[in-house]
């Protein structure tokens, strides 16, 4: 069951106070930007990564419980979900954010670099959602899974396809989570992210892929309707008020400034 939330005259003290959050890929980047914003939010939340170097300082940062997680490994997502229920007493909901984004023209990509993409960006997903779904029914009332999917999904980059491939795949297993597991009072939704400069985006992929957009890097970033650059922080806002939305599944929320593009119709 989720923790109860707090009351201070008849109100939440803070929106998700109680809450038991874990967030892969929580080290760095939009995962990070989660992980704060979720903490300052009353969650409590275990940061899951592959580089505990990083989660030691996320871990002084904010006082977030941690563990090494290697999404792409079951038996590493194991441990690090046994991990989250030892140290949080329970889990209520998973932001399932770890991802990387290769390169290459699809036609010549080696094959083995076009698996590694789904194993992270796909079945990292899958192996999560599955061991979060096992603590959901052993606790009896549901719970929450959202996904970190991009925008590639809908609409393809040129010599992306390594990354878009699998994030397209990954929107589709957010819908069929939704579809099999909402009567046990589980929801599947997810943010539609658009370009963000961060450790996954460096600013070498930026002027890369601006390159094959035919953009300079600021219009590349800021090339949308609303004329502004998205932060990492903007999707970790996104997220939390998909967090707190109980009534809403198998959604979509694009946050990449607007772009007729990527929008879902």
């Amino acid at each position: 069951m989720s923790a109860p939330l707090a009351q201070t005259n008849g109100k939440p003290s803070k929106p998700l106070e109680g809450r038991r959050v874990a967030v892969t890929g929580a080290a760095s980047g939009i995962g990070r930007e989660i992980a704060r914003t979720f903490t300052a939010a009353g969650a409590h939340v275990a940061a899951l990564d592959i580089n505990l170097q990083a989660l030691d300082g996320l871990k002084d940062e904010l006082g977030c419980a941690t563990a090494r997680c290697d999404v792409t490994d079951p038996d590493s997502v194991a441990s690090a979900f046994d991990a989250v229920v030892a140290g949080l007493g329970g889990l209520d909901i998973l932001v399932s954010n770890a991802g990387s984004a290769d390169q290459g023209p699809i036609g010549d990509l080696p094959m083995d670099v076009l698996r590694r993409s789904f194993e992270l960006n796909f079945f990292g997903h899958q192996h999560a959602c599955q061991a979060a779904i096992r603590v959901f029914r052993s606790q009896g009332g549901g719970g929450a899974l959202l996904f970190n999917i991009s925008n590639q999904s809908v609409n393809p980059g040129k010599d992306f396809g390594p990354y878009g491939i699998p994030k397209a795949a990954t929107m589709a297993l957010m819908k069929q989570y939704a579809l099999d597991h909402g009567k046990e009072g589980i929801r599947a939704n997810g943010i539609n992210a658009g370009r963000i400069r961060t450790g996954l985006l460096t600013e070498q992929m930026i002027a890369e892929r601006a390159v094959a957009r035919g953009l300079s890097p600021k219009e590349y970033l800021s090339g949308n309707l609303l004329g502004v650059e998205v932060t990492a922080s903007d999707i970790a806002d996104a997220f939390l008020h998909l967090a707190l939305m109980d009534k809403v599944n198998a959604a979509v929320i694009t946050v990449d400034g607007g772009n007729m593009a990527t929008s879902l119709r």
